[in-house]
């Protein structure tokens, strides 16, 4: 499965995280501690959910995660879970490594709750090979490069001596991946041990490989210089001269070493070892918390929010679960803040403001006007194994157009909170038992016609390819994964377009069948249909009522048929709604069928 930019899981580096600062104005550090790390605060605990995926957006599997001595592994999505992580209160240090890849990390300010990340990794493509001994340059297309003297040591700080392969990466500010592709997120500590918020004018990884693949680096006493290309449109705001910052990898933040000088339109510094460097503008910064709320003070979870600065420019973040958006801002500079709906949506702005000047930690609540085209969705919905058993350690995919969410399931439930626009009611759902290494597939749905769609019970067995789920009341479930048959008859009109899907339980019991019969629309058939009126020939909708009992009067039942699929393909369908029975009681159903055309 080929996952897209996750929305959930935040864009951390350029400016803010998706989780809340709990740090209040009185802990504004306005003193240089002795240790850098006293910035971060008492240790804690928090659990982590993310993923980890390729330059081309493409899940990494047996990615190794580290948060601390904690480490796990990603699933084939490219997905880690993490609970109970040794952190501290304003530092979180997540880790990313895989052989042919460069090291990637993400650094991030925790919450209670689940904290998601999201890691791009850069593959070790190798620039240009050299030897020991030999002066070389090596460059890349953009003309970025490295020039080396010949001296090298091993990690041990033995000397090397042989051919070696050069890996080079030039990360551009402009480049909308830059967030998930650099390490940590742009904060550092200065000469004077002074944190600070970064704006990076270009970054340049250089790692060496010997002929064994063991990790080199720049001899003691030997140097490098570097060239980093300063992209014309940043140009206007580049000094002559710029502090260079490396990216250390065991502490997760950059430090200040050494100056790079503007020659053309490259920084060329010189470095006596090797990571990421970073050509950087610092500032004094405060730690700034949004939160984006509706009229009802419902919080807008997975939303974008962007800040921008006269100076630093424009940084973005998606608020989490509390809706809910934290990060570095520049310390007395007025700035604007937008939200925005979802690419599918039209990447609207929904709200702007001026904000600040601020010069302590703070926090903010915007509140944002729903209309009839901006929607504050739930999707609830539980999920079991092949047996019904509750999962307890899995997660849930939602895609909804070019975005992706992702969940914890808690004792078997889910809740995905996200705006959504009426101009597009479709979405996709998968989720994943990682005990059992199962997965439900994708499954298409529709949302429902209230603000909450409620998916039902979500099944994973590796063993089932087909089933009908519907639950009566709240309390009734039924469950049908044989016998089930599924056609759709295709001649040209309405009254051709017939579906028909049965399935009856092995055992026998009462409410073991299940029937659906519906006329449907002309192609692509797709939509939502109602309870279909058998006295009008003419008529579209469909029916499920032979089975279950479902007379109807006063049905208010409603089908999204989501997809319909060729022979051997699937075709999808959710329902949900009220109904009287034959003896004119009351009910409530919601179901899902997800057959294989017959």
């Amino acid at each position: 499965m080929k996952l897209k930019l996750i929305f959930t899981l935040c864009l951390f580096g350029m400016l803010m995280s998706c989780d809340k600062d709990t740090i209040s104005n009185d802990d504004q550090q306005n003193d240089t501690p002795s240790n850098f790390s006293e910035y971060f605060g008492s240790e804690i605990t928090r659990s982590f959910l993310g993923n980890v995926m390729d330059s081309n957006g493409n899940p990494i599997e047996g990615v190794t995660i580290s948060i601390g001595t904690d480490q796990v592994q990603t699933d084939a999505n490219g997905v880690f879970s993490m609970e109970d992580a040794q952190v501290n209160q304003r530092f979180a240090y997540v880790k990313a490594q895989k052989t042919g890849y460069i090291h990637g990390s993400r650094a991030l300010v925790p919450t209670n709750g689940v904290n998601k990340v999201s890691i791009m990794l850069l593959e070790e493509t190798v620039a240009g090979s050299t030897t020991s001994g030999t002066e070389k340059t090596i460059a890349i297309a953009n003309g970025a490069s490295v020039s080396l003297k010949g001296d090298y040591i091993k990690a041990d700080g033995s000397s090397y001596s042989g051919d070696l392969d050069v890996i080079v990466h030039h990360l551009d500010p402009t480049d909308t991946n830059v967030a998930l592709l650099m390490p940590g997120m742009l904060y550092a500590e200065n000469e004077a041990n002074q944190e600070r918020m970064l704006q990076t004018l270009g970054m340049l990884a250089v790692e060496l490989r010997g002929t064994a693949g063991e990790d080199l680096n720049l001899a003691e006493n030997s140097s490098a210089e570097i060239k980093i290309p300063v992209d014309a449109s940043l140009m206007g705001i580049a000094p002559s001269t710029i502090p260079l910052w490396c990216f250390d990898e065991d502490k997760g933040y950059w430090i200040e070493e050494g100056e790079a000088t503007l020659v053309g339109n490259n920084y060329i510094g010189t470095v006596k070892h090797f990571s990421f460097w970073n050509c950087d503008i610092p500032a004094e910064a405060i730690n700034l918390c949004v939160s984006v709320i509706n009229e009802s003070e419902t919080a807008f979870a997975n939303t974008s929010v962007t800040i921008t600065s006269n100076t630093f420019g424009t940084r973005s973040g998606y608020t989490n679960e509390l809706g809910e958006v934290c990060g570095l801002v520049p310390s007395g500079e007025t700035l604007e803040i937008n939200v925005y709906d979802f690419a599918i949506c039209g990447s609207n702005v929904i709200y702007t403001s001026t904000i600040g000047p601020y010069n302590a930690d703070d926090n903010i609540t915007v509140m944002v006007e729903e209309t009839s085209d901006i929607i504050h969705e739930t999707v609830i919905g539980t999920f079991a194994d092949c047996n019904e058993n509750l999962i307890t350690n899995g997660y849930v995919v939602l895609t909804y157009g070019e975005q992706t969410f992702y969940d914890t399931v808690t004792d078997g439930a889910f809740e995905i909170n996200m705006l959504r626009c009426s101009s597009s009611d479709s979405f996709s759902i998968e989720a994943i038992d990682t005990n059992n290494l199962q997965t439900t597939g994708a499954i298409n749905y529709t949302f429902d016609v209230t603000t909450e769609t409620n998916l039902g019970n979500l099944l994973s067995c590796n063993t089932v390819t087909e089933f009908i789920q519907y639950t009566v009341d709240d309390t009734d479930e039924v469950l049908i994964t044989t016998n089930i048959q599924a056609s759709f008859m295709l001649t040209g009109g309405n009254s051709d377009n017939n579906l028909n899907i049965s399935g009856q339980r092995d055992s026998g019991t009462n409410n073991g069948c299940f029937y659906l019969f519906g006329v449907l629309d002309n192609a692509p058939h797709t939509g939502t249909y109602d309870d279909i009126n058998f006295e009008d020939s003419n008529d579209t909708g469909i029916n499920i009522g032979e089975c279950i009992g479902i007379s109807q009067n006063n049905n208010n039942i409603t089908y999204n048929v989501t997809a319909l699929g060729a022979v051997d393909e699937y075709i999808d369908i959710n329902f949900s709604g009220s109904y009287e029975d034959f003896n004119g009681n009351p009910h409530t159903i919601v179901g899902v069928i997800h057959v294989l055309r017959d």
